[in-house]
């Protein structure tokens, strides 16, 4: 198998539009969860989500082609963009074939769905968009990105829930090995911050109804937790083969060694309480990279969510996984500053995975202040640490059982 590495990253989110200003966010514990301004949320239950702000696609995208892409595209496709930036790849017509897409979702454009559905009711089928399907089906983040860059290689979108972008990065990653593409540019992007999307997990149970305090509402593995923050975004990582990149002289990020995807069969929304679903996926990932490095884990960017039994069944499946190594293992949960992303969650925790090996800094947990016994790990609580970490493990799990971890390490 050829071997993958990652050469670029771009990032939108609740904490930032770019990688670096994100990426310094998180390491300082800073927050961007805040009262919800997309709508009047005055009569729901839940006022509060990790919302984008200060976003302009007009900065990336050309005004005319905005119209024709809901929020999720948009957010992907300037996270694409910089990504490809930050790699110094430029996608020209004697490489395009060997550069493929692969960028997942959850829900695709729900806030076109709402908008064209009420145009429809309201004023007749005459008003409804000749753009609405290409704005809200799944694979148009990635169609569009291979549109506007050129990328003719293969195109996908994975839609596994919350796990749809780890599973993209992971598909990306084999398509590599298998010499179906040279650069991948893969990842994931959501923006579903709307009424009917609040009420609806609202109604699950899901959501933490923490209003008071929005900034302090993301508690993942605290024994206070309540549910999860809606959060928006996109997160996209370049893989390339590692070969090629070597020879162009790129910046070379992290080594993607190993990834696992599995299905716990279960329910419809909770994982097995036994975590052994992802406690599988953690195995998988790891037999793929270990057997050929014979290295352990240092820090996991933990799936981490807020939920009351899916912070504890995480741990309880970390430590079948690692047993008593998990002593020197560092957790941590990044949602607790962005929110829940989603489809996206698994392409912006890539980022911040892949970082902290890269600058030895592990992004802390914040709002962890009650330890529960039932979640017994070191969740680098508040405050972000220095420490050398030469691999590390990025975990998503969704709705359906399904579960992805990838695997990166130092190069």
């Amino acid at each position: 198998m050829r071997r993958v590495v990652v050469t670029g990253l771009g990032m939108v989110s609740p904490v930032g539009n770019d990688t670096r200003s994100a990426w310094e966010a998180v390491l300082n514990g800073k927050s961007g969860i805040d009262r919800i301004t997309r709508f009047d949320s005055s009569n729901s239950p839940v006022q509060i989500a990790g919302e984008v702000r200060n976003f302009n696609a007009e900065d990336c995208i050309p005004k005319k082609e905005i119209k024709k892409m809901d929020l999720f595209i948009q957010y992907g496709m300037s996270a694409s963009l910089q990504a490809l930036q930050d790699a110094g790849i430029e996608i020209t017509e004697d490489f395009a074939e060997d550069v493929g897409v692969a960028i997942g979702t959850g829900m695709g454009g729900l806030p076109a769905i709402l908008k064209n559905y009420q145009a429809l009711m309201d004023k007749g089928p005459d008003r409804v968009s000749p753009f609405f399907i290409p704005m809200t089906i799944s694979n148009l983040a990635a169609g569009q990105v291979a549109i506007h860059t050129g990328a003719k290689g293969p195109n996908l979108a994975p839609v596994t829930a919350c796990a749809s972008g780890s599973h993209a990065i992971g598909e990306a990653y084999r398509m590599i090995q298998r010499g179906e593409a040279e650069v991948m540019i893969a990842g994931g992007t959501e923006a579903v911050i709307t009424p009917l999307a609040i009420a609806g997990f609202d109604a699950m149970r899901a959501l933490s109804r923490f209003n008071e305090n929005p900034e302090g509402a993301s508690r993942p593995f605290d024994l206070e937790r309540d549910g999860f923050i809606l959060g928006e975004g996109a997160g996209i990582l370049i893989l390339e083969e590692k070969e090629r990149a070597r020879r162009r002289g790129a910046r070379i990020y992290a080594e993607l060694i190993g990834y696992g995807a599995t299905c716990d069969a279960f329910h419809l929304s909770s994982p097995n309480p036994s975590g052994e679903g992802a406690a599988r996926a953690m195995k998988a990932a790891l037999k793929e990279g270990s057997s050929r490095n014979g290295i352990k884990i240092k820090y996991i960017n933990a799936h981490g969510t807020g939920t009351p039994a899916g912070d504890a069944i995480e741990t309880r499946a970390i430590r079948e996984v690692f047993g008593s190594d998990c002593d020197g293992l560092m957790v941590s949960a990044t949602k607790s500053m962005t929110g829940h992303l989603l489809g996206a969650s698994g392409g912006v925790e890539a980022v911040f995975t892949v970082l902290a090996i890269k600058e030895g800094r592990v992004p802390p947990t914040i709002n962890y202040r009650n330890p529960d016994p039932e979640c017994n790990l070191d969740y680098v609580p508040n405050t972000a640490r220095s420490a050398k970490v030469e691999t590390a493990l990025s975990n998503s799990f969704g709705f359906g059982g399904t579960n992805a971890c990838l695997f990166f390490h130092q190069v």
